[in-house]
């Protein structure tokens, strides 16, 4: 399914869940790995230009040491390791474009910090290839492929929201996950307590449409499936659903039917990514 992952590493909490699950999934999928270590140039101008030199020389010893003691750790693992200089987000992007990356897996935000954290936002947005972004969360479970047993499809009919489905219903038909495509008429949009029911019950046909799409592909590969319409904010509703079922992984389209720009992070998915305590798969 991938041939080679992309594991970006700081040395961070974060990051290092992010590390072991994207191991895990290396495992699952015979795929080998890049261990990517980017020294952040731009540091260096905001202080004296001594100083800076001499934190991008730690930095990037820092580097050497935490990919070559992961390297030296998973022996059973085909894994490469590679020390950038310059923006992260850039380079990882750039490294992504260099080695025909499959898949990237990384942190979402540091410990404690319930913000996206800017590279991992700049990633998910610009990136051609599927992006998997791994919550710090605690009691994270970190081995494939108990987690992907279920796996919640967020959908709203746009051209990313039907790559990210079917890119899950593959994940779904190599671990024999279930599919749980969810589809939620946005209330912070409608008022649909004043809106005139036909309204209501012609947003909810289209999302019917939707699903019954996602679940007939699923079932022409055997791949058991489940649809849902639900009400109310899209991300709260999609995380509580996700709670509920136990999901292994999220999947979601970067952008949805908002008709934010490509460069861009739709709010949706930034809320998703943001709030769920499980990994999120996700695709432009």
């Amino acid at each position: 399914m991938y041939d080679r992952l992309l594991i970006p590493v700081d040395g961070s909490t974060g990051a290092a869940r992010a590390v072991e699950y994207g191991l895990s999934v290396a495992r699952a999928t015979d795929a080998a790995v890049d261990l990517l270590y980017v020294v952040d140039t731009s540091i260096d101008r905001l202080i004296d230009p001594e100083e800076g030199r001499t934190l991008l020389d730690r930095s990037e010893k820092a580097g050497r040491r935490v990919t070559a003691d992961i390297q030296k750790r998973e022996t059973d693992l085909d894994i490469d390791r590679e020390i950038r200089h310059g923006k992260p987000y850039e380079e990882i992007l750039a490294h992504a474009d260099d080695r025909d990356i499959d898949l990237c897996v990384l942190g979402t935000r540091g410990a404690g910090d319930r913000r996206l954290g800017s590279t991992a936002e700049r990633v998910v947005t610009l990136a051609d290839v599927p992006v998997v972004s791994v919550p710090d969360v605690e009691d994270l479970r970190l081995s494939l492929p108990e987690p992907l047993a279920d796996i919640v499809v967020a959908t709203d009919g746009s051209d990313a929201a039907e790559r990210a489905a079917d890119h899950a219903l593959a994940i779904g038909e190599r671990f024999g996950a279930t599919l749980h495509a969810v589809y939620v008429i946005d209330s912070t949009v409608y008022d649909l307590e004043d809106a005139p029911r036909s309204i209501v019950g012609l947003l909810r046909e289209g999302g019917e449409t939707v699903i019954e799409e996602i679940t007939s592909s699923a079932q022409e590969v055997n791949v058991p499936a489940t649809g849902q319409v639900l009400r109310g904010a899209p991300a709260s509703e999609l995380c509580e659903y996700a709670d509920g079922v136990d999901a292994g992984l999220i999947a979601v389209g970067t952008r949805g039917r908002e008709g934010v720009p490509d460069r861009l992070l739709g709010s949706t998915t930034r809320r998703i990514i943001r709030d769920a305590e499980r990994p999120v798969l996700s695709l432009r």
